[in-house]
């Protein structure tokens, strides 16, 4: 049922709310109810404990501009045109808040969208310029800029839920986006978890040391490795005085962040991270490659895992915060990341591949009444999906140009009515930072076929059941012939179904061509 002219405003209140939590890179390897070795977020799980887990969960492009763009317009990057995190977002596209904002809903957005400065359909608004800051962050308004003083994560949170409790319209549903920059690129916690995350220690990945001799260039030729493209400034927090005494010839980002912070919040910081730099000074003449890679991902490891700290922390406050008010039963609440990230395994960080840490993403939904409790799905969607789904739930019916599929007959139990075996990525955003390839790929819950291009013409498979860290590409393989053929047919059928192309890879590489990122 949609909603019509004809839909009494008593009908329209009784409309779920939905709030849309959205933070920035968290991999689904650091949220306890998909693994429990790296950190407890009890917080998070319980919206799967009392809704859905998604175990099979992707984004079609993984990058966080055009991951958010497709998640507003329910399109495909070639479509929306936001292929990267360069190129302008097309204002013209119409966004699934502006269809629940037209059909009665209120809608509010805080935190991180990431482009833009001024998001349509929304009553209000208060986000982060570009990456933001951790520590007391500018805020756009409609009105205009303000700063905030605190730590982003709690602030985010505070805005959040002054405007549930003072500010919204009680006489109507409301669609809520609550959207975190945590765990983003230079991942600094706050005050209060740093001095503890800081002394813990973590596992190993079993490919941390991955030498990529079974796959092609691609892996071989991106710069994500954790020894060789993270910064010991900027990322490690090392400051640049102990990188000089240490006689390490530097030429990586420096921690600006740091001077946003007001003189006590330095001084705590200084407390806890001025020791690890005396550690560093006193070890670096014994280390070898592998024990820096490893005290590297160790850091790595401590800040990103402190700053989901945070959110887990304010994700709590916000379901403790609805329960008190009796709004849990009739609000569905979603949490994911805007795609998947990379925490040592096969030596890197960041995202972008089609390789499995960064295709996935975690997803968690939360429907009173409709979810049975604790449920797992395996079924594979996507962030393209989310746009039918949330309008289904609402009543609003969906545009015919959104390409994605509602997940709402699997939210409620009806598998029997999700028709999909496959799923369609692409990635465009090179010669870039972390030089990874443009591919676009086909992912069934079997195999894996890429198709890396432009400056290199490579093909990979995996074999997603008996290689689950896609270490061996098997598309040369005699055994797979059989399975290359029959998803190469089954990727250029999706192609046309989501009327991508390689005229379409030509125009944006042309683009490329004219602005001069590319020769």
């Amino acid at each position: 049922m949609s909603l019509s002219c004809t839909t009494s405003k008593e009908e329209i209140k009784k409309r779920p709310n939905i709030i849309f939590i959205m933070s920035d890179d968290h991999a689904y390897q650091a949220i306890s109810a998909y693994n429990n070795t790296l950190i407890q977020t009890p917080n998070i799980d319980r919206i799967a404990k009392e809704g859905m887990l998604f175990t099979n969960a992707s984004v079609t492009n993984s990058i966080c501009g055009p991951s958010r763009a497709v998640i507003l317009t329910g399109k495909h990057s070639h479509i929306n045109g936001k292929i990267d995190n360069l190129s302008p977002f097309d204002t013209t596209n119409v966004t699934f808040p502006q269809l629940f904002q037209k059909a009665g809903y209120q809608t509010a957005m805080f935190g991180k969208l990431h482009f833009g400065n001024n998001p349509k359909g929304f009553d209000k608004f208060k986000i982060l310029p570009g990456q933001g800051d951790y520590y007391n962050p500018r805020f756009i308004t409609a009105k205009g800029d303000t700063i905030i003083n605190g730590y982003v994560t709690d602030i985010t949170t505070d805005l959040t839920l002054d405007w549930l409790e003072k500010r919204r319209d009680t006489t109507k549903p409301f669609l809520l986006m609550y959207l975190h920059k945590a765990p983003h690129r230079n991942w600094l916690p706050a005050q209060r978890h740093y001095k503890t995350f800081t002394q813990n220690k973590y596992p190993v990945p079993e490919t941390l040391f991955d030498n990529y001799n079974t796959r092609g260039t691609a892996a071989k030729t991106a710069e994500m490795n954790i020894l060789n493209h993270m910064h010991l400034a900027y990322d490690n927090k090392l400051d640049i005085e102990t990188i000089n005494n240490s006689n390490i010839e530097y030429t990586g980002l420096l921690n600006r962040s740091l001077e946003r912070m007001s003189e006590i919040q330095r001084a705590s910081w200084d407390s806890v991270y001025e020791p690890i730099n005396d550690e560093f000074t006193a070890l670096y003449p014994t280390m070898n490659d592998s024990t820096l890679m490893i005290w590297k991902y160790q850091r790595y490891m401590q800040d990103y895992l402190g700053s989901i700290a945070a959110v887990d922390e304010n994700v709590g406050r916000l379901l403790n915060y609805l329960d008190t008010k009796s709004l849990s039963d009739n609000t569905v609440i979603v949490y994911t990341s805007d795609q998947g990230f990379y925490l040592g395994e096969h030596g890197w960080f960041d995202k972008r591949f089609m390789y499995n840490e960064s295709f996935k993403t975690p997803l968690l939904i939360k429907w009173p009444n409709q979810i049975t409790p604790g449920t797992t799905e395996t079924e594979m969607v996507q962030n393209l999906d989310f746009a039918q789904t949330f309008l289904e739930i609402a009543g609003i019916k969906a545009p015919k140009d959104m390409q994605g599929k509602s997940m709402v007959p699997l939210l409620k139990g009806e598998k029997e009515l999700w028709e999909r075996d496959a799923v369609y990525y692409h990635y465009y955003e090179y010669p870039a930072e972390h030089a990874v390839m443009c591919h676009y790929g086909i992912a069934t819950k079997q195999y894996k076929l890429i198709h890396f291009y432009y400056d290199v013409d490579e093909w990979e498979l995996y074999d997603r059941i008996n290689d689950p860290n896609e270490i061996n590409n098997v598309y040369q393989n005699p055994n797979y012939s059989n399975i290359v053929k029959q998803l190469k047919v089954k990727l250029e059928d999706l192609r046309r179904h989501y009327k991508d192309s390689d005229s379409l890879n030509n125009h944006y590489i042309q683009i490329y061509k004219d602005k001069g990122l590319i020769k």
